[in-house]
This record gives structure tokens, C-alpha cells and sequence, in this order.
């Protein structure tokens, strides 16, 4: 089986559905205000620029995995959602960070205060097209082909995902030293945990098939922020396009976490503190305290591949036939290779 042709025909089919569903609301945000098609128009850039498509494709193979099923249909609409509920999430968080790029574009709401030449207005768009995105996801899952007497628990779970999301971030937001909590409810909840029940539940998984997902699920999130970590830490421009930039930032991440626990040295320290928070760190200064957080670098290296071979561990004693633990397989390998 070619696997990455698999997850390309999850991706083509997710975006047509994106872009018919964007076609539509601009018909509809036209018809409401001559400005209400400003709103949709960042939602659908923001959207449709870059991104992996990893949620509708861990939906979609939790879905083959439960049900046996190769046609894949009935979650793309599902995918689709959590692909709108991402772009929500990610309008509101460079919001809450500051951060004025995403995927290679301005943030929303830069894009916004650029286009105004007003912060406040332009920060009370983006907002509102947040709050957009998060109602687009809403229209799209209610339009998703759940089992009949299963459509009530994809709801629910859909409601229970986004609970998670903003209890993570405000332990995000307050600096938690629970990093690896933390993890779990602002990452794993929506990107590996939530697509793969939904992709049984879309599957009419019966408890063990669920149990399975669950399990599989539940490293794989943290394993993937980890990752997300290391990057945003260690990173090449090209794989991240900010290298250094959590450093600058002032991010509380596993990396720095892990840092605090191995004790460091006065020195190395104040190395760290330097550049940690400090947006204008000059690129030597931040290499220099990279330098300083290798053993935080392998420490959290370490737990990740301890997590990823846990996931790895519950797919091999799975009821799941040979083909979906494969694709299984492979979607635990691309969300937790480091490339670093």
C-alpha cells in the first residue's frame, strides 16, 4: 500500500470540501454586508495556507482502522471541522502570543491591523473571525456522517474536545509547570485524541475498537507537542521559519521545563534568561543558549520516543488488521519524527 498516496487523497478530499464550503459563505457573507466577506476571506486564507491536514487524516485512520472500510467518505466533512477548528484556535492564540505570522502569512489579526492601520480594531476582527472559524467548524460537524444513534456522543465529544483545548491553554497562559498536562489538554485533546475517536465513533467502533484508539491516541498528543517543542527551540528556518523563536518568546515549553529540573549552573542560567522572553534576541545569543539547553534538548528527546513507542506498543496488541496498522504506523511516525 502507498501510504502517502493514501493520506494525499485525505488531503485533496478535506480541501475541496473547504473550498466549496468557503464558496458558499462568501455567496452568504455578501448577501448579510459588503464588509461581512473581509471576515470569511481571512478564515478561508488562513485555512487554506499550508497546513498537513494531520487531524482529518488521524480521523480517517482511526475510521479505517475500526471499521475495515476503504472508502473514507464519511469523515472527510468530520476532517474537514477539525481543520476549521484549528484555523479558530490558531486565530486566537497568535492573538494571546503576539505572534504576527502564521504558516508563512501575516496572523489574522495583523493581517487586520495592517489593513486598518488600527491595533484595537484590527485585534477585534481577528477576534471575531476566530469566533468565525470556530462556528464554520461547528456547521460543518453538524453535517458530518455520524451513525444514527452515535451522532449525539460525536457532539458531545466534539463539545468536550474544545473544553480541553481552553483549559490547556490557560495552563499555557499561566505558565503551568505541568507541561506535559498541559500538553494533553491544548494539543492532544484536538489533535490526536479527539480526530481518533471521532474516527470511531464515525466508524460505530464497538469499546474495545475505541479503547484501542484511545490508547494509541493519548501518548501520541503529547509525543507530538514535544516535537512541536524541540522544533520551535531548536529548529531550522526552514523547517520552522523562526528558528529560536519559543526562546524569544518567553515559552514555558517541555524544553525549558526540563532545563529548570536538571539544575543548571548560575551561568548557563543567566545564558537562558538573556534571550528567554526577549523578542529582539540578537540570532548569536539564542544560538548560545540552545547551546546550554542540550541536556534539556536530549532529556525531552528521550521522552518523546518513550511516548512514541508506547503508541507504537498499543497498535502492534490492537484487534486491528495489518493494512490499518500500517497507516496507523505511519501517522504515529510522521507526528513524532523530529527531524532535528
Amino acid at each position: 500500500m502507498d501510504i502517502e498516496s493514501w493520506m494525499r487523497g485525505i488531503r485533496g478530499n478535506v480541501d475541496a470540501i473547504l473550498e466549496r464550503f468557503f464558496e458558499s459563505k462568501c455567496e452568504e457573507a455578501s448577501r448579510l454586508s459588503s464588509h461581512a466577506i473581509e471576515l470569511v476571506t481571512e478564515v478561508r486564507d488562513l485555512t487554506m495556507r499550508g497546513g498537513k491536514r494531520l487531524r482529518p487524516i488521524v480521523t480517517a485512520a482511526a475510521y479505517r482502522a475500526a471499521s475495515g472500510a476503504t472508502d473514507l467518505g464519511p469523515t472527510f466533512e468530520v476532517g474537514a471541522a477539525l481543520e476549521l477548528l484549528q484555523t479558530y484556535l490558531l486565530i486566537h492564540d497568535d492573538w494571546m502570543d503576539e505572534d504576527n505570522e502564521r504558516r508563512g502569512g501575516p496572523a489574522v489579526h495583523y493581517a487586520f491591523q495592517q489593513k486598518h492601520g488600527h491595533d484595537h480594531l484590527g485585534a477585534s476582527l481577528g477576534i471575531l473571525a476566530g469566533d468565525l472559524a470556530s462556528t464554520f467548524g461547528w456547521e460543518l460537524l453538524l453535517s458530518g456522517s455520524f451513525p444514527a444513534n452515535r451522532r449525539d456522543e460525536g457532539l458531545a465529544l466534539f463539545v468536550r474536545i474544545q473544553k480541553e483545548v481552553f483549559a490547556g491553554q490557560q495552563l499555557d497562559l499561566m505558565t503551568d509547570h505541568d507541561v506535559e498536562r498541559m500538553h494533553d489538554l491544548k494539543t492532544g485533546s484536538y489533535t490526536t485524541r479527539g480526530p481518533a475517536e471521532l474516527g470511531g465513533i464515525l466508524a460505530d467502533a464497538d469499546e474495545a475498537g475505541m479503547q484501542s484508539l484511545r490508547r494509541w491516541a493519548a501518548p501520541l498528543g503529547v509525543a507530538f507537542q514535544l516535537k512541536d517543542d524541540l522544533l520551535g527551540t531548536f529548529g531550522n528556518a526552514q523547517q520552522t521559519g523562526k528558528p529560536g523563536d519559543d526562546l524569544r518568546h518567553g515559552k514555558h515549553n517541555a524544553v525549558v521545563a526540563a532545563f529548570g529540573q536538571l539544575a543548571p549552573s548560575a551561568a548557563d542560567r543567566t545564558v537562558l534568561e538573556s534571550v528567554w522572553g526577549h523578542a529582539d534576541a540578537a540570532d548569536e545569543d539564542v544560538l548560545a543558549a540552545t547551546e546550554v539547553l542540550s541536556a534539556a534538548r536530549r532529556k525531552v528527546g528521550t521522552r518523546l520516543g518513550f511516548l512514541a513507542d508506547e503508541a507504537r506498543g498499543v497498535l502492534e496488541a490492537s484487534p486491528f488488521d495489518h493494512e490499518a496498522k500500517q497507516i496507523l504506523q505511519e501517522v504515529t511516525r510522521q507526528l513524532t519524527d523530529r527531524g532535528t
